[in-house]
């Protein structure tokens, strides 16, 4: 007899997204088969988009276009053979691509107190859970933003936007078939906050005040064109502007004031949105309080038999009023009176003084004036005779290093040349740091060689030196150079040591504590600085820096540690390295919610479970689903790595009982079990099943409505799933409608409503405080009319 025919390549069970095409193919071992298709049990002839193809030993059903109504359990028969396989339609949230890349590409900017819209359409398998979060914080509806979910769209609203409202925000749709998120950005723009106060008094006198302040905080997101000064004095309403100052400029002075007058002052920023509430000052007087600060000593410019030519510097400090002049005093040395040079100040800081002595030495000193009165006096000046007898000394020539260590130089010179010579009667050496602005002199007493080494200084910095000729006429013109004080060390470029201790991914546990040791090299010491996602770390972060080590420590990690975590190295030279890693706060993951169980295809079962409360913050959580085939039977699994909410069990035999048990995976372990209370059964006899539905309606005719499974009530954490049911009977099939607090539900896309032969829910998604109240269920047909009421509890989140 010929051989039998058998299955060569058996049928594979495909998932596909909606849209795609998809093929079914199988291969016999004999190309003269004729087979038949079927699809949940129904001879297939025709059906929209599905194509019938035969190849030699190969079977194909191809379809074009995979939509819902091809989902189902397919089976090819031919002869005494057949195979069977299913096909899943996977429907993931999607939404415009041209919408999408105009989210996430460019910020959405809003003004203060507008109301803001963002409205996302979106398609996909329903019921698609839409999510909002901002700054990985899901966001609840409140007394201002309000958050819609629809079948076809979600949409925040912001009545009247905020500039706390800027931010990072992120969109997460989510069904059954996958998850599609979307992050964007958030500017609100608005006039600046006041300037940083307090306002400081720079200057006070009877003919002026200067006023002082720091820039606004907040800016409002434009960028500070100027600010606006205004004045009240004390008693009086009306405030007077005084006039304005560009953004660079945080200064202001002004004369429009009376002695001993006391006024208030205030200042606004102003941006292209409007103008800032002002910053207010104390009270200030008009009236001078503080004379200047004495002058350095007076320095000596020439002599001569009758005369000697002084100059100096002004005060560091000019009290309350500017400086208007300066007034000099003389007096020959070794006696205790001084005598005015000049009764009128005098603006300019040079003056030669007439009237002298031949061969007498003088001292001079200076006083500045202001409109509080003449200030200290100056230190005497140099001591210097009043004669012809020498020209100013000229320059010391070759000035140069000879030698130097980390913390010395020696310097070497010669005489000023002979014409300029005269008779030299020593040197003084003065030295200023590159940073500072003013001479120190590095000898007390007149240096008699041609030689100084100047101690004290500090490694890799740069100093200026000169060196000046003395004789009776002072100091001579100086010479001058630069030194660089190299330390001993070699420079030593900074480099972070990162070996297989340091990790690019750290996956801590909640509570634990976070610490990372990085070693690093570097001479001179580089600044190490810390950063987390390009911002300071938190006050929690402890951060130590020690013999060549950096630590970070955070002592009970939280979720909000999770992060770019950045360290940086830079040395004075403007060197610099940086090492970034990652950590992610996770846990064991709680457990998933209840177990739900549908026959979507004949003989299949589908487990839909609600998510565990940790994939709010678990990026890599997945779940697992078991079955057993007893109450005391053990647990297998059924399916792994499943990353929705949704898994179908294929191979069920009919009689046999099932239970069913998901748990919530991650890199730290595994949750407790959710499980299934009720078995599930598929029954041998599918008449049986068929008869059930004539057998209600005949005990059921005309009968008037009423509860059979009342509602309980719910007490429900905020930001979670509530779901609300109970059983109605009837005949004629009742209408079912919802209220809450007496308001009717019906058109409100807040709430989600079902009713699957009589078992009616009701589903609030991420419940808030204003879902809580007295729910009611009202059946109603053409003979009557029943209703079941519970209330719902929302408690915060501890």
């Amino acid at each position: 007899s010929a051989p039998r025919c058998h299955v060569n390549q058996q049928l594979l069970t495909v998932r596909a997204l909606k849209g795609d095409p998809v093929e079914l193919s199988c291969t016999l071992s004999k190309d003269d088969v004729t087979g038949t298709w079927f699809k949940d049990g129904l001879k297939l002839t025709s059906m929209d988009g599905v194509i019938f193809e035969k190849k030699g030993l190969v079977h194909k059903l191809i379809i074009n276009k995979l939509e819902d109504i091809h989902a189902g359990k397919y089976r090819f028969q031919g002869g005494d053979v057949k195979t069977e396989a299913s096909i899943f339609v996977e429907d993931p949230p999607r939404v415009d691509k041209v919408l999408l890349k105009n989210l996430t590409s460019v910020p959405t900017v809003a003004k203060a107190g507008q109301k803001l819209q963002i409205k996302i359409p979106f398609e996909g398998r329903l019921p698609v859970r839409a999510t909002w979060l901002k700054d990985r914080m899901e966001l609840a509806d409140d007394t201002r933003i309000r958050v819609d979910k629809t079948d076809t769209f979600t949409m925040l609203s912001i009545p009247s936007s905020d500039r706390k409202d800027c931010g990072d925000y992120k969109v997460r749709l989510k069904n059954d078939s996958g998850v599609l998120e979307i992050n964007l950005k958030l500017v609100v723009i608005d006039k600046p906050q006041p300037p940083t106060g307090p306002i400081k008094i720079v200057e006070s006198s009877a003919n002026d005040i200067t006023i002082q302040w720091k820039p606004p905080k907040d800016d409002g997101g434009k960028p500070v064109q100027r600010y606006i000064v205004e004045r009240q004095q004390v008693g009086k309403n009306d405030w007077v502007t005084l006039g304005e100052t560009p953004r660079s400029c945080t200064t202001f002075t002004t004369n429009k004031v009376e002695q001993d007058m006391i006024y208030y002052f205030r200042v606004r920023a102003v941006n292209a949105e409007g103008s800032s509430d002002a910053l207010e000052s104390d009270e200030v007087k008009a009236v001078g309080k503080a004379s200047p600060a004495a002058p350095d000593p007076p320095e000596i410019v020439s002599a001569s038999k009758d005369s000697i030519t002084i100059c100096w510097k002004a005060p560091q400090r000019s009290g309350s009023s500017r400086v208007v002049g300066y007034i000099v005093q003389k007096r020959k040395k070794g006696t205790v009176t001084w005598l005015p040079v000049n009764s009128v100040p005098i603006a300019d800081k040079k003056l030669k003084v007439t009237g002298l002595k031949k061969g007498l030495q003088y001292e001079f000193r200076v006083a500045a004036v202001n409109a509080a009165g003449v200030g200290d006096a100056s230190e005497p000046s140099q001591p210097v005779f009043a004669r012809d007898s020498t020209k100013s000394l000229g320059q010391v020539q070759d000035l140069k290093v000879s030698s130097s260590d980390s913390t010395s130089v020696t310097l070497t010179w010669k005489r000023p040349e002979a014409k300029d010579g005269g008779d030299v009667k020593g040197y003084e050496v003065e030295m200023r740091s590159s940073n500072n602005a003013n001479w120190t002199k590095c000898n007390s007493l007149p240096i008699e060689t041609t030689t100084y080494t100047v101690k004290g200084l500090q490694a890799n910095e740069k100093y200026f030196l000169r060196v000046r000729a003395l004789n009776d006429s002072g100091p001579g013109e100086a010479a001058e150079l630069e030194a660089c004080i190299e330390s001993t060390q070699p420079v030593v470029s900074p480099r972070l040591l990162i070996d297989d201790t340091v990790k690019n991914l750290l996956v801590i546990k909640a509570g634990n504590a976070i610490r990372v040791n990085i070693p690093f090299e570097g001479y001179p010491e580089p600044v190490v600085t810390w950063l987390k996602d390009g911002l300071p770390l938190s006050n929690r972060a402890a951060v130590s820096t020690k013999d060549g080590t950096t630590k970070l420590l955070i002592g009970a990690a939280e979720f909000t540690d999770t992060g770019t975590y950045t360290v940086s190295l830079q040395n004075a030279l403007g060197k610099r390295q940086t090492f970034t890693f990652q950590v992610q706060i996770t846990d064991i993951p709680q457990s998933p919610g209840p177990i739900h169980l549908e026959e979507n295809v004949p003989n299949t079962v589908t487990v839909i479970w609600e998510p565990s409360p940790s994939e709010k913050w678990e990026n890599n959580l997945y779940y697992t689903v078991l079955k057993c085939e007893s109450q005391k039977g053990s647990w297998r699994v059924v399916g792994d790595l499943i990353y929705t909410n949704k898994f179908t069990f294929t191979k069920l035999i009919p009689g046999r009982e099932y239970y069913f048990r998901v748990v919530a995976k991650n890199n730290l372990g595994v949750s407790d079990p959710s499980e299934t209370v009720q078995p599930w059964r598929i029954k041998k006899q599918k008449v049986e099943f068929q008869v059930r539905p004539q057998k209600y309606r005949g005990i059921n005719a005309n009968q008037p409505p009423r509860i059979l499974v009342p509602l309980k009530p719910h007490v429900v954490l905020t930001g979670s799933e509530c779901r609300m049911s109970c059983a109605v009977g009837g005949q004629p099939r009742p209408k079912v409608t919802w209220y809450k607090d007496s308001r009717d539900l019906s058109n409100d896309p807040t709430y989600f409503c079902t009713n699957d032969f009589g078992v009616c829910s009701l589903v609030v998604f991420g419940v808030s405080k204003q879902d809580e109240g007295e729910y009611m269920i009202e059946a109603t047909n053409e003979l009557g009319r029943a209703f079941s009421k519970a209330f719902l509890t929302i408690k915060g989140v501890t």
